[in-house]
C-alpha cells in the first residue's frame, strides 16, 4: 500500500477542515458540495473491504429521497447486503479524519481488520441521476484506483441493481447474470410465467400508472418494460423529462403528506404506485369513487406478499418457517392480522433495514418491509432447491403451486429492497388472485395513527429497549405512556431519539380518529445536581404523548 501516493491524491480530495459525518444505514448523505472528499475515501475503504473479504464490493453514489442538490455514498457487502457495522465505523472515522491522519487511520484499519494487502480488490460502482453524481462517482474511482483496485462502473443503476449486480457476481453467478440485461430478463422471465397462468378471457391488458419521483427509476424501467410489456402495461409520471428529483413526487412524499404526487393524474379506482429518487421504496394507493385517497404503504404490502406465500406453501403440503419482519412503525391492524389471521408469526426489530434484512435470513422464507415500503422476501438456500426440485417433480396442483412459488423466488431481488421487482411481484400477486386495489386494501382497516418530529437540545437523553418501543430513560417517561396508552382501545405508543439528528420521533395509534390538535410543552431546566429533559409532545384526541 504506497501510502505517500494515497497523501498526494487525498490532497487533490480535501477535505474542509472541522466537517464530520457519521456513517449510518444509509450512508453519508449531504449536500452534494460537501461530498468529494468522502467519495475519494470510500473508494479507498472499498478497496479494503474488498481485499479484507476476498470479494467484490460495491460503491453506490446515492441520496435517495433527499432533495435533489443532496448527494451521497454507501458500500454493499458481498452477499449484496448492507456493509458490516464494524466496517460502518471504519467509513465514519476515515471520512473524519484531518488531512495529516489519512495515513495512520488507514493503517489502522488494515491492523485491525487484518487485511491482506497481496490480495487483489474488485469494486464495482453505480450512480444515479443528480447532476453531482457522475463527477461523485469519479473521486469513488480516483480512491479505487490509488491503492491498486480493479473496478467497474456501471454508470447508472438503481440501488437495488447495484446490489443485485455485487450479489451475482459474488455467487459465482448462480444467483444471476451481474448485468442489467441478465437483471431484467431474470426478474421479466419470471413475471411472465405467472401472468401466463393468468385466464385473459377477454379481460382489458392490466395497467398501473408508476411515478418515478423523477428519478433513476423511470429511466430502468423504460429499458425493461418490453421485456413483459404482454403481461403489463406501465404509464410512467415524473419521469425526469421535467421536474426536480423528489420534489412533490415519489414514495417518501406520498407517505409522508398522505397524498398522491403532482404530476399524476388519478381515476377512481385505479392502480398507481410511488418510488423515491433511487427505486428501492414503493407505497401503492388509489382515489375512491368519493375522490377520497387511499394509501398501501409496506405493511399492506408485507401482509399481500406473506399471505400469498403461506397460501403456496399450504397447496404445496410442505412446513417451513415462515416469518414476516417489521419495525415498532407498523401499524398494529397489520400485526393481528398476519398473526391471528393469516397464522403468521411476526417479529419486530430496531428501525433501520439492516435489522430487518438480518432478522430475516433466520428463517425459512423472511419477508421484511418497513411501513415506508422499503423490504423483500429472503428465501434459505435450501428452501429454494427444494421448492425448484418439487416444480419440476410434481405434476398436479401442488406442482402448479409450486411452479408458482418458483417464478416468485425469482422474481424478488433478494439482496435489496427493489421498487421494481416488488411492483411485479405485487402486480403478479393481485393477477392471480384476481383481486383489485380496493379488495387488497381491505383485507384489514389501518388504525388511526401519527407520527411527529420533536426538535430536542440532546436526544441521547432518550434511550430505548425491546426494538425501540419501551423507554428506559428519561425515568418516568415509559410509565407516564403506559398509562396514557391503556386507557384508550388498541392504544399504542412510543418515543425513539433520531440517530442522526436532535430529534426525538413519536408514533402513536388507537381505534379512534388521531388527531394532532393541541400540544403540550415543557421545558428544560437544569437545577443544581438535577437534569430533567421534558419534551413538547402532541395529543392524541385527548391521548397526550406526555402529560405530567
Amino acid at each position: 500500500m504506497d501510502l505517500e501516493a494515497v497523501c498526494k491524491r487525498s490532497a487533490l480530495h480535501a477535505k474542509p477542515q472541522g466537517l464530520i459525518l457519521q456513517y449510518g444505514t444509509a450512508g453519508f448523505r449531504t449536500n452534494a458540495q460537501h461530498l468529494d472528499h468522502i467519495m475519494f475515501r470510500m473508494g479507498l475503504l472499498a478497496v479494503l473491504r474488498s481485499k479484507q473479504t476476498r470479494s467484490t464490493i460495491g460503491v453506490m453514489v446515492t441520496a435517495s429521497h433527499n432533495p435533489e442538490e443532496d448527494n451521497g455514498v454507501k458500500l454493499v457487502d458481498p452477499l449484496g447486503e448492507m456493509l458490516a457495522p464494524s466496517w460502518e465505523e471504519h467509513a465514519t472515522c476515515l471520512a473524519s479524519a484531518e488531512e495529516q491522519d489519512v495515513r495512520q487511520v488507514l493503517a489502522a484499519i488494515v491492523e485491525k481488520e487484518a487485511v491482506d494487502l497481496t490480495q487483489t480488490a474488485f469494486v464495482v460502482i453505480a450512480r444515479d441521476t443528480r447532476p453531482s453524481s457522475e463527477k461523485l462517482s469519479q473521486s469513488v474511482i480516483d480512491g479505487v484506483t490509488v491503492l491498486g483496485g480493479q473496478f467497474h462502473d456501471y454508470g447508472l443503476l438503481t440501488t437495488p441493481q447495484l446490489h443485485y449486480m455485487v450479489y451475482c457476481r459474488n455467487s459465482g453467478g448462480r444467483y444471476g447474470q451481474a448485468t442489467v440485461e441478465g437483471y431484467c430478463q431474470k426478474l421479466s422471465k419470471a413475471f411472465v410465467d405467472l401472468t401466463n397462468q393468468v385466464s385473459c378471457s377477454g379481460d382489458v391488458k392490466r395497467s398501473v400508472k408508476v411515478d418515478c419521483a423523477n428519478g433513476i427509476g423511470a429511466l430502468k424501467l423504460r429499458e425493461m418494460e418490453h421485456y413483459f410489456s404482454r403481461g403489463l402495461s406501465v404509464l410512467l409520471f415524473n419521469d425526469g423529462t421535467q421536474g426536480r428529483l423528489n420534489h412533490l413526487c415519489g414514495a417518501d412524499f406520498v407517505k409522508s403528506q398522505q397524498k398522491p404526487p403532482q404530476g399524476i393524474e388519478m381515476k377512481s379506482g385505479e392502480r398507481c404506485c410511488s418510488f423515491d429518487g433511487d427505486a428501492d421504496r414503493i407505497v401503492y394507493y388509489y382515489c375512491d369513487a368519493d375522490g377520497h385517497f387511499h394509501l398501501i404503504d409496506g405493511d399492506k404490502i408485507a401482509t399481500l406478499i406473506s399471505s400469498f406465500l403461506k397460501e403456496l406453501l399450504l397447496e404445496i403440503g410442505e412446513s417451513v418457517n415462515l416469518g414476516v419482519v417489521q419495525t415498532a412503525y407498523a401499524n398494529g391492524s397489520s400485526t393481528r392480522y398476519l398473526e391471528e389471521v393469516m397464522k403468521v408469526p411476526v417479529y419486530c426489530t430496531k428501525t433501520g433495514v439492516k435489522h430487518l434484512h438480518h432478522k430475516a435470513q433466520e428463517f425459512d422464507i423472511g419477508v421484511y418491509f418497513e411501513a415506508n415500503g422499503h423490504g423483500t422476501a429472503l428465501f434459505s438456500e435450501a428452501v429454494e432447491v427444494k421448492i425448484k426440485r418439487l416444480a419440476q417433480e410434481l405434476d398436479d396442483g401442488k406442482g402448479k403451486a409450486a411452479r408458482t412459488l418458483a417464478s416468485i423466488i425469482d422474481l424478488f431481488n433478494q439482496a435489496a429492497g427493489d421498487a421494481i421487482s416488488d411492483m411485479l411481484v405485487i402486480e403478479a400477486i393481485l393477477a392471480l388472485k384476481g383481486l383489485t386495489v380496493q379488495q387488497w386494501d381491505a383485507i384489514y382497516v389501518d388504525l388511526p395513527n401519527r407520527q411527529l418530529k420533536v426538535k430536542v437540545a440532546d436526544r441521547r437523553v432518550i434511550s430505548t429497549t425491546d426494538a425501540e418501543r419501551q423507554a428506559v430513560t428519561p425515568p418516568g417517561l415509559q410509565e407516564a405512556i403506559n398509562d396514557l396508552v391503556k386507557k384508550y382501545t388498541l392504544a399504542r405508543a412510543f418515543v425513539r431519539p433520531s440517530g442522526t439528528e436532535d430529534i426525538v420521533r413519536v408514533y402513536a395509534e388507537a381505534n379512534s380518529q388521531v388527531s394532532w390538535h393541541q400540544s403540550i410543552e415543557f421545558e428544560s431546566r437544569r437545577k443544581t445536581g438535577e437534569e430533567k429533559t421534558l419534551f413538547v409532545f402532541g395529543s392524541h384526541c385527548g391521548f397526550p404523548l406526555w402529560d405530567l
